[in-house]
């Protein structure tokens, strides 16, 4: 199946509604340090496009009701360089559009804004995630993603054309960005993001070696703090009073810009009306200028 029902941790901690999973590739070349994905996708750094893609998805999106979330991608970023070629991802969001599915795009590239008029044509809004602000954290970390001013760049660019944007201010990693929240948050805000949606970083096998090696002064002390968290769904979590004071820090930098919150898999509410997902973004539509709920446009 291309569609499948999103519930990848099956835990009480995830909270977002219910919505379709579709992911263009498998793999991704963004090798974030902290993907989780990554643990359970064999040659998960290499990125294969899935076979008949397109027929496949017609034929299974025809039997989908109309207005059902199809979010794309939660494993595999639906904008690796490769789409640049082959716009695997267009060509899905051309048949979900024909299909009348609303589509909540996840992702970490710039490419995205290759396609912002076809999703200001469609019930669409968009996620980018947002790590850092600084290249050189950004390139150790993220090392095959865009950079953080692309992705604000693409933001920005989607936001004018009339998509409703969220930035996903996640992970926060103690020691590596966690410093960054007032200036990420603020990013987003003047790029044209309706919505925050945060998280801490949740530790799958292998990817906190891969973050302390890579950055052994700034995680000195990590390691210990996750010795005093627990386990959720194969994944070990900060201590409680650590990840409740981060993202009480994100909720009231997005508040005093206007914006709503929600955080992901942390057992805390989010902001009322808000999905902790940011597709409640996908109600607006932009008209004149002025954002308002889609029904309510002219």
């Amino acid at each position: 199946m291309i569609l499948r029902p999103f519930d990848p941790w099956k835990s009480e901690l995830c909270t977002c509604p219910p919505k379709l999973s579709l992911n263009p590739y498998t793999g991704c070349p963004h090798g974030c340090l902290y993907c989780y994905a990554s643990s359970y996708i064999p040659r998960f750094g290499v990125c294969r496009p899935k076979a008949d893609l397109h027929k496949r998805l017609a034929r299974e999106a025809a039997k989908v009701t109309p207005g059902t979330i199809v979010a794309m991608s939660n494993s595999s970023d639906p904008y690796p360089p490769k789409e640049e070629e082959l716009r695997l991802s267009r060509g899905c969001l051309e048949i979900l559009k024909y299909r009348k599915l609303s589509v909540q795009v996840v992702t970490k590239s710039h490419l995205v804004a290759h396609d912002a008029i076809l999703l200001a044509s469609m019930r669409a809004c968009v996620a980018i995630t947002v790590t850092t602000l600084d290249d050189s954290i950004s390139r150790r970390l993220e090392p095959g993603a865009s950079l953080p001013d692309e992705r604000i760049l693409a933001l920005t660019s989607l936001a004018k054309a009339g998509v409703p944007v969220s930035a996903r201010v996640d992970p926060i990693i103690p020691g590596i960005n966690d410093h960054e929240i007032e200036e990420l948050v603020a990013a987003a805000s003047r790029a044209g993001a309706r919505h925050i949606t945060s998280s801490t970083y949740k530790a799958r096998p292998g990817s906190l070696k891969r973050i302390i090696s890579a950055f052994p002064r700034d995680c000195a002390a990590l390691e210990r703090l996750f010795a005093g968290g627990n386990r959720v769904a194969g994944s070990s979590y900060l201590p409680f009073e650590i990840r409740a004071g981060l993202m009480n820090k994100v909720r009231e930098r997005a508040k005093m810009v206007g914006l709503t919150f929600s955080c992901c898999r942390e057992g805390l509410p989010s902001d009322s009306g808000a999905n902790c997902d940011g597709s409640h973004l996908l109600a607006l539509c932009r008209n004149d200028g002025i954002w308002q709920e889609c029904d309510a446009a002219p």
